[in-house]
Parts: structure tokens; sequence; C-alpha cells
């Protein structure tokens, strides 16, 4: 909604009209969206019958701890942690804007789940230090490095040191492949470069990171990744599919859309990316 409105795409009039609908999204994330208290935003599955894995990444096997284990619930992931915080300061400046109360409240959620996720979410392993996939259930680190972490590029939740550390890690050889950023890096035991979410390359995912990377002001760390998924648009005849191999040569995954909505868009971020390099 801010972004729209930003970008000229509502009035002020008809941001009004979205006025009910932006104070219960915020109550939701505030009150609602942390099942155990803890004050971070988690999913889980309580019926049996749905997705065991609530995020973008939304296979069974897809949040991994680094030695390939898996976690169980409920998880927190860290981009929803981003994804909360940006909205919650974004949808304050909305009310204040709409003379609406809870503006104030929500910055303050905001600055207590940056301090929160920075004592619970950061990890090191090898002497680098990138931010955990998630929190499973009992509050552990899933260690894995993945490219979950380049989501928080931008939000706002990381401080500049972090986010050159972030830019950093998705910008090594263990992430980017070559033609795109992995899902999960080389180095984690659950790495396999034609899985779902373990290792393969989904476009969507390396243009998000590189938006990020382009708001964070860590152009420079996005050239990698840009020159990748041209490398792997060319491989495809411009065609790109939903996602493909982590390494080697440009192999698409067995069951994937080809072409497909959202890896077309890819090139749109790409082409600000590289307009912003400029």
């Amino acid at each position: 909604m801010h972004d729209t409105w930003r970008a000229g795409g509502l009035t002020d009039v008809e941001l009004a009209e979205f006025g009910p609908a932006l104070t219960a999204a915020l109550a939701w994330i505030a009150e609602y969206g942390d099942a155990d208290g803890d004050g971070f935003l988690e999913y889980i599955d309580e019926s049996g019958r749905g997705l065991a894995n609530q995020g973008w990444k939304d296979s069974g096997d897809s949040v991994r701890f680094a030695d390939g284990s898996q976690a169980t619930g409920p998880v927190a992931l860290c981009e929803v942690q981003g994804y909360a915080y940006e909205a919650a300061v974004k949808g304050a400046e909305l009310l204040d804007l709409l003379g609406l109360d809870g503006g104030d409240r929500h910055r303050a959620w905001a600055a207590g789940m940056a301090d929160r996720f920075r004592a619970a979410f950061w990890c090191e392993r090898d002497g680098e230090r990138y931010p955990a996939l998630a929190l499973d259930g009992s509050k552990r680190r899933v260690d894995s490095l993945t490219s979950n972490i380049g989501h928080l590029l931008g939000t706002g939740l990381l401080t500049a040191d972090e986010e050159r550390q972030v830019a950093r890690m998705v910008a090594s050889p263990a992430l980017d492949s070559g033609l795109g950023l992995r899902t999960m890096s080389t180095r984690d035991g659950g790495y396999s470069p034609l899985s779902y979410h373990c290792g393969s390359v989904w476009p969507h995912d390396t243009a998000i990171v590189i938006s990020g990377l382009v708001k964070a002001g860590l152009v420079e760390h996005a050239a990698g990744l840009v020159e990748g998924l041209l490398r792997a648009s060319d491989a495809f005849d411009q065609r790109v599919p939903e996602l493909w191999s982590g390494e080697g040569r440009p192999v698409p995954y067995p069951a994937a859309c080809r072409p497909q909505a959202w890896s077309a868009a890819a090139a749109v971020t790409v082409a600000e990316a590289l307009r912003a390099a400029r």
C-alpha cells in the first residue's frame, strides 16, 4: 500500500478508503502473528493437512539446519521479520498521514523487533556472521546459509554494517552460482543443486535480493547476480523457467513452469538495478 501510494498509484482520497484495512493489517502483525508471544512472527500447521512450511519456500524440507536436519515448528523465518518491520514502519507513516492513531505504537514495535532480531537470529560459522534462516520451535537458530537473508536488505531491520555483511554473503561463491542466487549455500548439508528450495536458483528470489541491494545502496554487490540471470536467460532463449540448477549449466527443474510469470518479471528488477548502477 505504501509503495503504491509513493509511486503515485493511490491518491490521498483513495488511500483513506483503505484506512480500516491498514489498521487491521497492522494490528494482526503486532497482536496475532506472534502465536507464542516471543516477539517474532511464526507459523505452524496445526491441522496436519496444510503446508508444513508457509514462507515462499513452502516445500516440506526447505527449512534445514546446516547439518541438513529439518527444523520443526513453530517456525519464525528471518525474512518474515523483515517484512513485518518494514510494514510497521511504513504503515505507521500512512496512519500519520491519514490522521489515524497508532503510528507511534507501531514504530515502537518495529524498534523492539530490530533489537530482538539482532539478539536472537545472528549466528557465526567459519568466521562469518549472518542471520539464521529461522528459529525453530525450540528457539534454536536454523543456521543454514540461504537466500532468505537477502530479503532483509532494504527493509530497515538491519543496520548499515549488517546490510554490508549480508551483501557480502549473498555475493559469495557459496550463494552466487554464476546463474543467479542459490536458495541454499553449497557448504550446507541439505544442499542439492536441483532441489526445489535447497540449492536451486529461482529468478524471482534473485531479483528480490538484487532489489534489496539497490535499496540498501549496495549496487556493487548485485553485479554478479545480475550477470548470472542474464547468462541463464540467454541459455533459455529469454523464456526463463520457474527455477533451475544451482551449479554447472542452467538445467530447468523437471516440473518447472516454462516460461513463468514471476520469473519473467525479474527482468524488470534487473533493468532497474542496471539503471541504478549507472
